[in-house]
């Protein structure tokens, strides 16, 4: 880890645009990902069509093992350089606007229609308005045992809020202990470490191991995309680190297809436990445990191969300029790499919102979900220009910078 550098005094970092691809992609495509949960068999969505199959989960399932292990792991880069630029209390300051003003307003405003839209599709019994159901919706009560997720209530949920719950948690947990740490001693730990993964093939690989432990130990959570809540700290912290050395890049480029490989062979190698244990994600039996083992390998292992493959392909590219002319893939990328968070939070609310009309259509599967991820996407991208980015307060409550 860097020694502190006051904020005034700290470089800027390279830009690093596979990352905002990253970013744009794994966002984009959960619109995609929701709406197919619609017609998951095995899956309890806000919404659910009538006619559901089993193909959907296993499809999705290789997504699930990298994408939003990922995004923690991007996150925690620009922690790194977040910190470096702003301090400490600048860092906690600034995610808390960034993070925490989205979180409680969305949470307050938008979170509702969904559990209100759970309620009205699972049966004709239930008249209840919006405004009737929102009380009900805000009767919540602390739980410390749930920490980050203190707020519990039996119709309240953050929902895919729960992105946004562990970032702040994560940010806020890092920004004392950057703070107190012995940097001088960290530092040289650091410079160990990334001497012996440059000298050393396939030693980035094992943070997989680490993963793995906490899968098969602790179990994994279907709230939170499949992985236990703690397994994102580690990615967000792994990725703080990586962020601090370049040569922790120079070993993800060489080792990108080494880790491309072990990743796809483990995760095809949970198949059998996935398709015959009772509960995978929870119950002690040694198929299980074996199952959430290799699930956790394999998350590491396909994190690395993304990121080194990306920047495999970036750097065989000629340097750019300085400052190249503005073309319209410009300004789209840089478009959609400011929309991210307002998107994020949007496209859930949306998809629900949409699925819950589309399902009462009488049409073969493959033309609901087409009808519902073009109409979802166009009206989060809509709902993002026409309502978020145009105003100063409503770029605040998204988390914006103005």
């Amino acid at each position: 880890m860097a020694t502190r550098t006051e904020p005034t005094e700290a470089a800027l970092p390279e830009r690093r645009p596979e990352l905002d691809a990253i970013r744009i992609l794994i966002v984009i495509g959960l619109v995609f990902f929701h709406s197919a949960l619609v017609f998951a068999t095995d899956d309890d969505y806000y919404v659910k069509n009538a006619e559901t199959t089993e193909v959907i989960m296993i499809v999705a399932g290789f997504g699930v093992v990298w994408a939003m292990p990922l995004l923690f792991l991007v996150s925690g880069l620009g922690a790194w350089h977040s910190l470096l630029r702003r301090g400490a209390g600048g860092f906690a300051k600034e995610r808390l606007l960034r993070l925490g003003v989205p979180l409680v307003f969305v949470t307050l405003a938008l979170n509702p229609l969904p559990q209100w839209l759970r309620l009205r599709s699972a049966g004709a019994d239930y008249h209840e308005s919006y405004l009737e159901f929102l009380p009900r919706f805000y009767d919540v009560h602390l739980e410390p045992d749930e920490f980050p997720f203190l707020v519990q209530g039996e119709h309240f949920e953050t929902g895919h809020l729960w992105f946004v719950v562990l970032l702040l948690a994560f940010s806020l947990i890092l920004a004392p202990l950057h703070r107190c740490l012995p940097r001088e001693r960290v530092r040289r730990i650091g410079d160990r470490v990334a001497q012996a993964t440059l000298r050393r093939r396939g030693l980035v690989l094992l943070p997989a191991l680490a993963l793995s432990a906490i899968c098969a130990l602790a179990g994994m959570e279907e709230d939170y995309a499949g992985w236990h809540r703690w397994s994102y700290l580690l990615f967000f912290l792994a990725g703080f680190a990586l962020a601090a050395d370049d040569r922790f890049r120079t070993v993800m480029r060489r080792d990108a297809g080494l880790a491309a490989w072990l990743g796809v062979l483990l995760f095809l190698a949970t198949g059998p436990g996935v398709a015959l244990a009772d509960e995978p994600f929870t119950e002690m039996t040694a198929l299980a445990i074996t199952t959430r083992t290799l699930f956790g390998a394999a998350g590491w292992c396909l994190v690395v191969a993304i990121l080194g493959l990306l920047d495999r392909r970036r750097s065989r590219q000629p340097r750019a300029e300085p400052n190249p002319a503005p073309t319209t893939r410009r300004r789209l990328y840089g478009y959609l790499a400011a929309a991210v968070l307002p998107l994020y939070v949007l496209h859930q609310p949306i998809v629900v919102a949409v699925a819950y009309f589309v399902v009462a259509w009488t049409a073969p599967i493959l033309v609901e979900y087409v009808v519902l991820v073009t109409i979802a996407l166009a009206l989060t991208l809509a709902a993002y220009e026409l309502l978020v980015r145009r105003t100063r307060v409503t770029r605040f409550l998204f988390g914006m910078r103005s």
